[in-house]
């Protein structure tokens, strides 16, 4: 009697995404580079204001305090969008999305796996600013279910507006030579226009309403609800903390993300055809 060999069966879709985000973790990993810049910049950060930086901003709340809150919204800016939109680039440029558009991989697994390494990489980036503002700086961790809840789901639509915002934002760079000067720029203004370095009522009225417009200013005053005191709420701009609407704008950029992901990404470079 012969032995029949059966042919091996394909991965499911679950196993696919992750063994494309394991991969995705793993190339993170070996960057020396972006793992000190996207990992280690908001803490370093943080160490730097809080330790210059250490007076009350009103309603017994430290700036050390408000900044920290801003520092984990801008982690989860810097892992989503920034790291995404430079990321991408390179790997187009060198044809490796070029490949693997022409691999029978659907093409989701690909988008699956930088998915699940941003999730990953967020979650341990967010540990880490809060062990350090815990240990170092007299950062409160959130003392109810409900603050923790709060945390949870503004995090993860934060984080869910960046990457797809990220991933659309990739195709506007035309190499990747040119993506880090394209992406840091558009990081660095909303950091500074979102509240995160300074006061969010202390900036011109101006520049408020144009951070109203992005994801990252209700991300730092959905976060400042979970950190800080709910007498802190009344010196925010509308008069309290507003989750309702920082939960319908984070979903409309998750949305409006998400669009521009599948009207604008791109596969190939203009040389490539």
């Amino acid at each position: 009697m012969t032995a029949t060999t059966q042919a091996p069966t394909a991965p499911g879709p679950l196993k696919l995404g992750l063994r494309q985000g394991g991969l995705e973790v793993r190339q993170f990993s070996r960057s020396r580079e972006a793992v000190v810049f996207t990992m280690a910049f908001p803490a370093i950060m943080i160490v730097i204001f809080a330790s210059i930086f250490g007076g009350e901003i009103g309603g017994g709340v430290k700036f050390t305090q408000y900044f920290i809150t801003g520092m984990i919204a801008t982690g989860l800016l810097s892992v989503g969008f920034q790291s995404l939109a430079i990321q991408i680039p390179a790997e187009r440029d060198r044809g490796v999305l070029k490949r693997l558009r022409g691999t029978p991989m659907p093409k989701w697994v690909y988008f699956a796996g930088k998915v699940i390494m941003v999730l990953i990489i967020g979650v341990v980036e967010t540990a880490i600013l809060l062990a350090v503002s815990t240990l170092f700086f007299d950062l409160d961790l959130p003392s109810s279910g409900a603050r923790w809840l709060t945390f949870l789901w503004v995090g993860l639509l934060g984080i869910s507006a960046c990457t797809l915002c990220g991933i659309a934002f990739s195709s506007v760079a035309r190499t990747a030579r040119s993506a880090p000067a394209v992406v840091t720029p558009v990081a660095l203004i909303l950091q500074f226009i979102s509240g995160v370095f300074f006061v969010f009522t202390d900036l011109p009225a101006w520049m408020q309403h144009v951070a109203a417009i992005f994801p990252l200013k209700w991300m730092c005053q959905g976060l400042r609800s979970v950190f800080l005191p709910d007498s802190f709420a009344a010196q925010e701009p509308g008069g309290s903390w507003e989750l309702g609407r920082v939960a319908l704008v984070l979903g409309a950029w998750c949305v409006i993300g998400l669009i521009l992901c599948i009207t604008t990404f791109k596969w190939t470079t203009k040389r490539d055809g």
